[in-house]
């Protein structure tokens, strides 16, 4: 077994909105899952994030708002962190690049020694500037036509349709992203990072990196259009001011994508401190042998990818992420059509009015991981949320639970059935098998990444249970021959064990408390999955785990 230390980071949300069904299947419930596996593996593992305070996101919501910035950050955190909670999604720490002790210095030493190494160059350049609002508007705030292939709606950083990189010269009819205003151009200075420079370590790094194939292939198609400079600092009075004597630094900040993805270091120096640990304790999983994982939404390839790896290379006193897990962005289907989920539109699942409506949070764990946009782009059909929950939850794993284990406690007692292996016959054996599979393969798809194929391996075995259930017949064979019928029941209370085990990365607390029926604690190594409680076993009731949804309200 590995027994590497290991950091998972899901992308830090910007504090300026709520969460919607879209982040969570984009990152922080594959994260969530993924973490719960490796540490049922016997892996030491932290799972970091927090908010992105910085940046004109910010300034610009907060005036849409009448909130200041600090009001911003202190709001949308707490309502984040409530979110995230109230789906069972648990990190180490959440914190937050504007509050945390640590932040700006580890963000200023980054800068200092990339600037001292000769990667930063300071140059002026016409920016986007929004007169109305006198202020400069950083790329992703500025929407427009991409100069290339004329897609319509594009942000000022990159192109969706096309993938190339835009700037002032390549995005037509520019107008402020979240006021709709045209917006012109205007002289400043900026210190930008040559990613040039870092090419070669860039592409060195990604031959390794552990990743899925169409995010290697879009990266290196990057690589081989060649890397550009980019400005790391903004003109706006809100962000880490760039710590430079230079008098043209002053009022400038840096770039928010510059010191966000170091809040990954800070926010674990910040939770190690906490807990005791001296000032250099992050260094065991950030400077060490480590393993780190990102996992982002496919609109931050470039800066976890490129730029993210340039400024650990030159910096070069942290260890570089072993991967970069990318999902896709889910839409939403309304009728026939198929939309990007937007606040504007008011199309958007948020997930506290969600839980506030008294949703079951398992419920959407289920269908954003079934539905998970990791290959390909997905989306959130309310019609098909319904009908699989009803259908897989309710129908197959929960009813396959409550009949097996309320005939067993009917006709055999409150105890696990003691049964006779050598009459086992060939259904009984593949029975077995099948499980046996079931579990190489439910491991080999959490070791390549894939929470959605997890899934599904598990859900096609809870089927194969109902089967062997029925095809079994145990209310005809206790009528017959009660031996026959102890091992179909003790065979499929095993299977019950076997899914509580499986299934906890997915439903931590309802798995709890399918194990609870054996006495057993939901802790047990994932390996205890096929090590089934011994005959004579007590057994305890359960309540009915997954409940229909009555679809009126669902529509409501």
């Amino acid at each position: 077994m590995n027994t590497k230390k290991m950091v998972i980071t899901a992308g830090l949300p910007y504090s300026n909105g709520d969460i919607h069904v879209g982040h969570i299947a984009g990152c922080y419930l594959p994260a969530d899952i993924a973490n719960r596996y490796f540490k049922l593996n016997g892996r030491e593992t932290l799972y970091i994030c927090g908010t992105d305070d910085h940046g004109v996101a910010i300034v610009l919501s907060g005036l849409k708002e009448g909130k200041t910035p600090q009001e911003m950050v202190q709001h949308y955190h707490e309502r984040q962190r409530k979110a995230f909670e109230g789906l069972d999604i648990r990190f180490d720490v959440f914190g937050s690049t504007s509050k945390n002790p640590f932040h700006k210095e580890l963000s200023n030493d980054f800068f200092l020694k990339i600037y001292e190494k000769g990667y930063f160059t300071k140059e002026k350049s016409l920016q986007f500037y929004d007169e109305k609002e006198d202020m400069f508007l950083p790329d992703r705030y500025v929407k427009g036509d991409c100069a290339f292939c004329d897609a319509k709606d594009q942000t000022g950083d990159q192109c969706e349709n096309c993938g190339k990189i835009l700037d002032v010269d390549a995005l037509k009819n520019p107008r402020n992203a979240l006021t709709g205003s045209p917006v012109g151009k205007k002289e400043t200075v900026h210190w930008y990072l040559d990613l040039s420079k870092a090419e070669d370590q860039v592409r060195k790094w990604l031959e390794h990196a552990d990743m899925r194939s169409d995010t290697k292939n879009y990266v290196e198609s990057l690589l081989q259009t060649g890397l550009v400079k980019r400005s790391m600092t903004r003109d706006i009075n809100w962000g880490l001011p760039v710590p430079l004597k230079d008098p043209d630094a002053k009022n400038k900040v840096m770039y928010v994508w510059f010191d966000a993805p170091i809040g990954y270091i800070s926010n674990t120096k910040e939770l190690l401190v906490s807990q005791g640990a001296g000032a250099t304790a992050y260094h065991d999983w950030w400077k060490s042998d480590a393993e780190i994982y990102h996992f982002i939404g496919e609109d931050n390839t470039v800066f976890h990818c490129v730029i993210w790896i340039a400024m650990l290379n030159v910096h070069g006193g942290y260890s570089l992420p072993k991967g970069v897990i990318v999902n896709k962005f889910m839409n939403i289907k309304k009728g026939d059509a198929i939309e990007k989920i937007s606040k504007s539109r008011k199309n958007a699942i948020w997930i506290l009015d969600y839980l506030a409506d008294g949703n079951d949070p398992d419920y959407l764990r289920y269908y954003l991981t079934i539905n998970a946009p990791e290959k390909s782009r997905s989306n959130f059909d309310y019609d098909e949320f319904v009908a699989l929950c009803n259908s897989e939850l309710a129908d197959t794993l929960g009813n396959f639970i409550n009949r097996s284990l309320s005939f067993s406690m009917k006709f055999l007692g409150d105890r696990l059935p003691i049964y006779d292996p050598t009459l086992m016959i060939k259904e009984d054996h593949e029975h077995l098998e099948s499980m046996k599979n079931c579990f190489s393969e439910i491991s080999s798809c959490f070791q390549a990444w894939s929470t959605r194929r997890a899934m599904i391996a598990a859900f096609d075995f809870a089927r194969q249970c109902n089967k062997y259930f029925n095809d079994k017949a145990p209310w005809s064979t206790r009528k017959t021959n009660i031996e026959l019928t102890k091992v179909t029941l003790a065979l499929s209370l095993q299977s019950i064990y076997f899914l509580g085990a499986v299934l906890r990365p997915f439903f931590p607390q309802k798995c709890k408390s399918i194990l609870q029926i054996f006495g057993v604690s939901s802790e047990i190594p994932w390996q205890n999955a096929l090590k089934f409680p011994d005959g004579d076993t007590p057994l305890h009731k359960m309540e009915i785990l997954f409940k229909k949804i009555e679809t009126e309200a669902t529509q409501e």
